[in-house]
């Protein structure tokens, strides 16, 4: 067996702010676990050939630098498959986040882009081909 990405965490400067944010734009579940860790439940879906596919993850406070404004993608960055990749971006931008790269296709794939957070963190998007 191939090792596995079976947990993300996302680093906040305001842990309460990332909180409103992750449930606005993508409708997750967070529930605090300690006083410094919230877990995320993002839920399980079934993509067209019948696997199942999603993790969770958790949200904590950062404890030192956050990423520098208008930085390009420079990390291991999370990609969150959703039914609407355009319907998503707006919801982003009505949570207080940005689109960074508008939504581009690529051939036998979908649609992707990424997205910043509250907290300066970018995250992709797909919307993969139906």
């Amino acid at each position: 067996m191939s090792p596995a990405i079976v947990h993300f965490e996302v680093q906040a400067d305001n842990v309460e702010r990332a909180k409103d944010f992750y449930e606005q734009a993508l409708g997750w579940n967070l529930q605090r676990y300690t006083a410094d860790y919230w877990g995320i439940n993002t839920g399980r879906a079934n993509d067209d050939g019948g696997n199942t596919i999603g993790i969770d993850g958790g949200l904590l406070r950062r404890r030192s630098e956050g990423p520098v404004s208008q930085s390009a993608v420079n990390a291991f960055v999370c990609t969150i498959q959703v039914r609407n990749i355009e319907e998503t971006m707006q919801r982003v931008v009505n949570a207080g986040g940005l689109v960074v790269t508008e939504k581009t296709h690529v051939q036998g794939l979908g649609w992707n882009g990424y997205c910043k957070d509250t907290e300066g963190n970018i995250f992709g998007l797909t919307q993969p081909e139906m």
